[in-house]
């Protein structure tokens, strides 16, 4: 059951495998812990600090021929946290009709990222995740825990705000490890 944090707002406790698909526990163990409000909070500072230091031209980067560029990366992640919010809300409003997955790939294809400044990248990062927090955070607590698929798979809203956060460490983890570890 959700509880309130010191703050009044509704937090959520860390999801039970039952309430994603096993792909998203990678995601949802990253999360460093269960006040998932807190570690989104903290991401819309940290995020655009860690990307701060990546030029125009660092920003097209591919660590690999075929793999996504710094740019692409960062699209991709809030092209997510757009889907995954979405998810959220319509679970959260009890809406009980399936929704669809996506192609990431075609996704990041479509977008034609690169085109776009990388400053613009960063800045829709921060809109995306106030957007994102602004929707958790004003959530009654019995959302929290509806579910719903999407992909063909269950899905809590809580496991959603999990993920949202967890799918960022990741890609920070990617970007850390394959693109700027690699001098770049």
């Amino acid at each position: 059951m959700p509880r309130h944090g010191k703050d009044g707002k509704p937090m959520s406790r860390r999801p039970e495998s039952g309430e994603f698909a096993a792909y998203y526990a990678t995601y949802v163990n990253r999360v460093p812990h269960d006040d998932v409000l807190t570690v989104l909070a903290e991401q819309l500072r940290t995020v655009p600090q860690a990307l701060h230091g990546i030029s125009e031209e660092k920003s097209l980067h591919r660590y690999a021929p075929g793999k996504w560029s710094i740019r692409e990366l960062l699209h991709h992640v809030n092209d997510c946290e757009r889907v995954f919010a979405f998810r959220a809300l319509w679970f959260a409003r009890g809406f009980d009709s399936a929704l669809p997955g996506f192609d990431e790939n075609a996704g990041a294809v479509a977008a034609q990222s690169d085109l776009f400044p990388w400053a613009d990248r960063v800045e829709e990062f921060t809109t995306v995740r106030r957007a994102t927090l602004s929707l958790l955070r004003n959530l009654p607590d019995g959302a929290w825990t509806r579910q719903g698929i999407a992909n063909g798979n269950p899905f809590s809203v809580r496991a959603l705000a999990f993920i949202v956060a967890g799918h960022v460490e990741h890609h920070l983890a990617i970007l850390r490890e394959r693109y700027l570890g690699a001098g770049v």
